[in-house]
């Protein structure tokens, strides 16, 4: 047992010591980088490439970075990608065939492979979205069994959020802005008259056994303190809120309402909600062959319930028109999630609404939906 104590304070010379000595040991790590005008997820192999001095300006439909004149590397809120990417990939082959020289035909099935993953920078909204991935993919009968393997062996290193997006409403759902469970180590970066510096929370041992290794002080009650508060001032400044109503009921109330013609005259059916969304897990097989016809394969890849043919059945799709596809989405985002697995399916990060081409607002319509339904 490391006798590390629980809380410590790194400089950015020791945030830079953790990347290494995660490398080191054999860790992909992975965190925010600054690449094609957006804040992405991107394999590191130092801290340098963390986008200190990085904002970002949210909007409905809109995002773009700006310059920070102090330097954080953390404060800016999710951007494209969220863990999903790397846990749930959007393309994983499940197996192969081909035809043996005698004519018969070899199957070979593709073993998930357990890479050790360190993720640097996870939101809670994130850690939320995680622990229901988890829940779905992991935890039931039907395990997806390459998720779990990625999943097992993941390292993750949060990071609360004291500086949250135009586009956030985690308050509302429950998942941050701070955390207190789910990682392996949890930092609160705080940039003030005193430095630089994060503020260290072990989650785990394997966290507690890492950190011993690394230069960091023990934290003291000035920094302690100021990490709280910077954590607490962030719950008042949310960028959105969802309204204080039961949403599972709603959802199920609001099946016939007149705003889902509302938001289906604006809708494109995209997807790029259920593709930026951190919890979306639905998928679909194909097959696909070489020339010859001698080798096939199967492939997983991303569908989102937008998609015309998610719901084709031999006389045609069930959902065929946006409006079906927008409520099946909403509804059972917010209302049969937890029928299924017993949570919402949404965490307040405000990536649907930040990416989404024409600015559709998840809190706005069901802002409308609330209020229709009170009419």
């Amino acid at each position: 047992m490391s006798t590390i104590a629980a809380t410590a304070v790194l400089d950015r010379t020791g945030l830079e010591a953790l990347v290494t000595a995660l490398v080191a040991g054999g860790r992909t790590v992975v965190g925010p980088t600054v690449r094609d005008g957006a804040i992405v997820l991107a394999e590191l192999d130092s801290a340098d490439q963390l986008p200190y001095g990085w904002g970002v300006e949210l909007e409905a439909g809109r995002y773009r970075l700006r310059r920070r004149e102090d330097g954080a590397a953390f404060a800016h809120s999710a951007g494209p990608q969220s863990w999903k990417n790397f846990l749930h990939p959007q393309r994983e082959k499940l197996w192969s065939a081909h035809r043996a020289p005698d004519g018969g035909l070899a199957v070979e099935q593709e073993l998930p492979v357990r890479p050790s993953y360190a993720f640097l920078g996870v939101r809670p909204c994130d850690l939320r979205a995680i622990a229901i991935q988890d829940r779905v993919l992991a935890g039931g009968r039907f395990q997806d069994t390459g998720y779990a393997e990625r999943r097992r062996g993941a390292f993750l290193i949060a990071v609360e959020c004291s500086e949250p997006g135009a586009t956030c409403f985690c308050v509302s759902m429950g998942s941050g802005p701070g955390t207190d469970s789910g990682f392996d180590l949890a930092l609160t970066e705080l940039v003030d008259d005193d430095g630089h510096r994060f503020f260290v929370r072990v989650g785990s041992e394997e966290g507690a056994t890492l950190l011993d290794a690394l230069p960091c002080r023990t934290a003291d009650a000035a920094t302690a303190s100021a990490a709280r508060t910077a954590v607490a001032e962030a719950v008042d400044k949310m960028g959105r809120a969802m309204p204080p109503v039961d949403l599972h009921a709603l959802m199920g109330a609001s099946l016939e309402a007149e705003r889902w013609d509302d938001v289906a005259a604006r809708c494109l059916t995209c997807g790029n909600c259920t593709m930026v969304c951190p919890t979306c897990f639905c998928t679909t097989t194909e097959e696909v062959t070489d020339l010859t016809g001698d080798h096939a394969e199967r492939w997983q890849r991303w569908d989102s319930c937008f998609d015309l043919d998610f719901s084709h059945l031999h006389g045609g799709p069930v959902r065929p028109s946006p409006r079906s596809r927008y409520r099946q989405w909403l509804t059972h985002k917010l209302g049969t999630w937890h029928d299924q697995f017993d949570s919402s399916g949404c965490v307040g990060c405000g990536r649907c609404i930040a990416w989404c081409p024409v600015g559709i607002d998840i809190t706005e319509e069901v802002t409308a939906l609330k209020a229709e339904a009170e009419r």
